[in-house]
């Protein structure tokens, strides 16, 4: 593998930018559209937060082109599991499926009157319904599109890269 290879450089990109951008998208739906996510959503946003450090240390190890790659392909695994997860979730908002867990948010920290004034004013977000879809899909269905098809990408640009 060839530390120049243009294939090594793209795959390095799309392993940093897809996580920063669904979790980008994932924040300002939650804090800008007032979408509270979901015990599942929240599954999803793990592996993108994963990622991010990962793919940091493919761009810095760039001069080492093989621990470059691999913690590239690394980056480009937790993206792909968060796209498997929202495909799973995706399945329970459309009733393919059920989930597995009771699917709500949970308030955290403070003294026990904190606490309870906090979960009377979490708002129920279940994950079996989609608060939000454009063209039939919903945030968990783009995640899985997207996140899988980047996946895929960086693996297969590593591959490339291997090849060259």
């Amino acid at each position: 593998m060839n530390s120049l290879s243009p294939s090594l450089g793209f795959a390095r990109a799309l392993a940093l930018l897809t996580p920063l951008v669904m979790l980008g998208g994932a924040y300002a739906s939650q804090y800008f559209g007032g979408l509270h996510p979901c015990e599942m959503c929240w599954w999803q946003r793990y592996p993108h937060m994963v990622a991010i450090p990962l793919a940091m240390i493919a761009y810095a190890t760039r001069g080492r082109a093989c621990i470059s790659g691999l913690f590239a392909g690394f980056a480009g695994i937790a993206v792909g599991i968060s796209g498997g997860i929202g495909l799973f979730h995706a399945g329970v908002e459309y009733g393919w499926w059920e989930g597995l867990t009771a699917c709500s948010t949970s308030p955290t920290g403070g003294s026990a009157a904190d606490i309870l004034n906090q979960i009377m004013a979490t708002p129920i977000t279940r994950c079996d319904v989609a608060p939000w879809s454009l063209f039939g899909i919903s945030l968990a269905g783009y995640n899985g599109l997207l996140s899988g098809a980047a996946a895929l990408a960086i693996l297969a640009l590593l591959l490339k890269a291997r090849k060259a």
